[in-house]
């Protein structure tokens, strides 16, 4: 990331001295202080400036609710309490997470989309391909929160030995379903796709989970032989875990919305250590990633 000085900010955006000192100090212009002088992200500066552009037709101006819609995680519902940003949450899964956000219904989303490339492989953008060409979101930001780990969630001790899609498939194991527009269902879909197979190859419970903790639950009263979420939410509940595929969980948002007190409270504690030692506690989670910009329309 390029740092611009203050003369070299000012000069950038051509404002003086004295003004751009007069933002520092109301806090409403990106920056950091290192060693007693100010430095200024040119990255996040042209967010800035653009996000008090005049918008057409499409771009929503009225200010929306200060939550986070979109998937539910264990470490983001913690993040929203423990950074101050007085951020609310609504879990419904990325897809209808998005619809919300481009209705203003949302200050931000938790994403994580899935689909395969070319070769087959799960495809690392898919977030990003989504929030493109998404109707009525031409002013789009994808703020990195974390990588994650995803799996089969299993009973103590595995009792049915299942190692992975294969031996679901074919041992008809009872498998804990999630509802569609969920990343996790995508993901299942995907990696189905890649085994040549469909949920029509499965052996699904009828009533599908809200969450990833719900998922666990069924699993956990044995009403599931196993499902697909989290390792963290495995964990919380007690129950083995199966490695299947790491992803991308991000934070998508308008861009004026960035820059709210609310959602820069939380971007400031992503930065911070103890967003690493939780990480650490909770298991499955890579946060080093945690509020790089992976994409702005």
């Amino acid at each position: 990331m390029e740092f611009l000085t203050t003369s070299e900010a000012a000069d950038y955006l051509r404002l003086g001295e004295r003004k751009l000192y007069e933002l520092v100090t109301n806090g409403a212009i990106p920056c950091t202080k290192v060693t007693g002088k100010w430095l200024f992200p040119r990255h996040e500066l042209d967010l800035w400036v653009l996000s008090g552009m005049a918008r057409p037709a499409g771009m929503l101006t009225a200010e929306p609710p200060p939550v986070v819609g979109g998937s539910q995680d264990e470490l983001l519902d913690w993040s929203l309490r423990e950074s101050g940003s007085g951020l609310g949450s609504m879990t419904e899964g990325s897809a209808r997470g998005l619809e919300r956000l481009q209705r203003n219904e949302v200050m931000a989303v938790a994403v994580h989309f899935h689909s395969l490339d070319p070769a087959g492989n799960l495809a690392s953008d898919a977030s990003v391909t989504a929030l493109r060409d998404a109707p009525d979101l031409h002013d789009a930001l994808l703020v990195a929160f974390v990588r994650r780990e995803q799996g089969l969630v299993l009973p103590p001790g595995n009792p049915k030995r299942l190692h992975g899609l294969s031996d679901v498939l074919a041992l008809g194991a009872r498998m804990a379903m999630r509802q569609q527009g969920t990343g996790a269902q995508m993901l299942l879909d995907m990696l189905l796709r890649r085994a040549d197979a469909t949920t029509r190859d499965l052996r699904p419970v009828e009533t599908p989970a809200l969450t990833g903790p719900d998922l666990a639950e069924m699993v956990r009263a044995g009403q599931a032989d196993c499902g697909v979420a989290t390792r963290a939410a495995a964990r919380s509940a007690g129950l083995d875990f199966v490695p299947l595929a790491w992803e991308n969980l991000d934070l998508a948002m308008r861009q004026r919305s960035y820059f709210r007190p609310a959602m820069q409270a939380l971007i400031r504690f992503l930065g911070e250590r103890r967003l690493r030692q939780r990480a650490e506690e909770l298991t499955g989670y890579d946060p080093s990633p945690a509020g790089q910009i992976r994409f702005a329309a």
